[in-house]
């Protein structure tokens, strides 16, 4: 449906969504509206996102003539080396989303943990763009960490999930460390379940010192403190001089266009380059006179996926350490030589080490104001890590587990690298004005669900709820991964032409994608039903 409002916000929560839109009713801005939101996200799905995760945003402010991005890529500590896994390679996730070693040290735990991002993303972006006092931005997060929350379905379901191929389940990461489990589970140890209460006060406390001192007392302050003291205790490689240098970098928009609409998203290391490549693929292609769903259309959409995750693996990493060809990949002439390709029938082959599981451990903001402002921030902890410092309340990320422990590679590690992200929060331009705000969480599938609702929303002309809502496939690898609500004959079809099919026991997945759509005459709001997520019109 379309709201006759002049103001939207839509995100995965319903706690951070509200949160968000009674900034918004307050005179906040959508800057303001957008950072409230994600730190309440970080309260109530602390497993998805939080203060010491990473993110990417956008904003876009006509009145001050502002466009660009803020970009929170957690590097990796200084103390780690090219070489110091290499030794230890058991696979690599199917999907390309990191590898798995022995004895897990890249996934859960102290070793796994990255320079703490997204605070100081969120603190700097209200800082340069934002309308209310910190104070009041900061205030919501504290009152769900101190009066508490209620479990919701979404939660339980990634909190009790067995992990697969060697990637530690995520009830390992919320027992990993005596603060998780006094947080998160019952008195057997197991996930606290849907419609039980979560307390915070730890994280209160964190939280008040925030709303008082800003970023500083986190990076440099007496949380900095706590945490490099936790560290060391530890044996992690993060230190207080990794909180200490860790500063967001500013970027302009990477810009394409698709059908003669503009799209502005993020810069390597972010999953911009991914979208913008495979839109400029199916450009070449009538999709609209397809079967939205055949196997026809699945087959040409999964081809340009297989081929921007193999030009992703080769040669997109963070650009201070890796040259990454961004005009080649996403150029025109380059597209077309790849559409040549899938129409002649060809297939592409996307090389993996051994195999690996599929995570979506991310989560989402999009918001509009009255004044025309847009904000899109994906903001993640990656794999979360599992560890808690005792008395701060929050997880830390586990970004370490993404890297390509072979030297020599784009992805490789290297001290103060950020690695690549499939985060791509974008905004989309008909005629000079915004017409698309959107994003999604969901790990390597980000760039693939972005991809999908955008297709949806502007080849197939569906309604933001519709685009959303539609059944969503995915080729990050050689194999085409499915959803459950896609027909069996498109299965079947798809195999007599050759390709592997997975499919999923879910009838919802492959990013949960947020977006906001413009029109002349009002907003169109979808959240991904496969989330607790929910659109405000304010």
């Amino acid at each position: 449906m379309r709201y006759k409002k002049q103001a939207m916000i839509v995100a995965p929560q319903p706690e951070p969504t509200e949160a968000g839109a009674d900034v918004l009713r307050e005179g906040g801005n959508a800057v303001d509206a957008g950072i409230a939101c994600a730190l309440v996200q970080g309260v109530v799905d602390p497993l998805m996102c939080g203060i010491a995760g990473f993110g990417s945003c956008g904003i876009y402010m006509p009145g001050k003539k502002f466009h660009g991005y803020i970009d929170a890529h957690a590097p990796a500590p200084l103390g780690a080396r090219p070489d110091m896994w290499a030794n230890l390679i058991e696979s690599e996730a199917r999907d390309g989303y990191g590898f798995i070693l022995k004895g897990r040290v890249n996934d859960i735990g102290y070793k796994s943990v990255c320079a703490p991002a997204n605070l100081k993303m969120y603190y700097e972006a209200h800082k340069e763009h934002g309308k209310l006092p910190w104070s009041r931005i900061v205030e919501p997060a504290i009152a769900w960490a101190e009066g508490g929350w209620t479990v919701r379905p979404h939660v339980h379901y990634w909190w009790s999930d067995d992990g697969a191929f060697g990637r530690a389940p995520n009830h390992e990461r919320i027992t990993f460390t005596k603060a998780a489990r006094d947080l998160y589970c019952r008195a057997d140890g197991t996930p606290k379940r849907v419609g039980e209460r979560v307390v915070n006060r730890d994280y209160g406390q964190t939280l008040r010192a925030i709303a008082i001192g800003g970023a500083e007392v986190f990076y440099t302050g007496e949380i900095a403190a706590a945490i490099a003291e936790d560290m060391k205790k530890n044996e992690a490689l993060l230190t207080a001089e990794d909180l200490k240098s860790w500063r967001p970098v500013r970027n302009q928009p990477l810009w394409g266009d698709y059908r003669g609409y503009k799209v502005s998203t993020n810069q390597p290391p972010g999953g911009g380059v991914m979208l913008l490549e495979m839109l400029n693929i199916l450009e070449n292609f009538d999709l609209s006179s397809m079967e939205h769903g055949s196997a026809q259309y699945l087959r040409v959409v999964s081809e340009a996926m297989k081929r921007a995750t193999i030009d992703k693996d080769a040669h997109v990493g963070d650009p201070r350490f890796v040259k990454v060809p961004v005009e080649k990949l996403i150029s025109k002439a380059y597209a077309k030589e790849m559409a040549g390709e899938i129409q002649a029938g060809a297939m592409a082959k996307v090389p993996r080490f051994n195999s690996g599981a599929v995570s979506k451990d991310t989560t989402h903001i999009s918001v509009l104001d009255k004044d025309g402002n847009c904000f899109s921030m994906t903001h993640s902890l990656g794999m979360p890590s599992g560890v808690i410092t005792p008395g701060l309340g929050f997880m830390y990320n586990g970004c370490m587990g993404v890297f390509d422990p072979r030297p020599g590679r784009a992805g490789s590690i290297a001290p103060g690298k950020a690695r690549f992200s499939s985060v791509v929060p974008s905004i989309i331009f008909k005629d000079g004005k915004p017409h698309l705000i959107i994003g999604a969480p969901g790990a390597t599938q980000i760039a693939m669900g972005v991809l999908h609702v955008v297709l949806n929303a502007l080849d197939f002309d569906m309604t933001m709820v519709e685009a959303v809502s539609a059944p969503r496939f995915s080729a990050t690898s050689d194999t085409i991964d499915i959803s459950n609500r896609i027909q069996g004959r498109v299965e079947r079809e798809l195999q007599g032409m050759g390709y592997p099919v997975v499919r999923s026991p879910y009838g919802f997945g492959f990013a949960a994608v947020h977006a906001i759509r413009i029109h002349e005459d009002g907003l169109d709001g979808g959240a991904d039903p496969g989330h607790d997520g929910v659109v405000i019109a304010v």
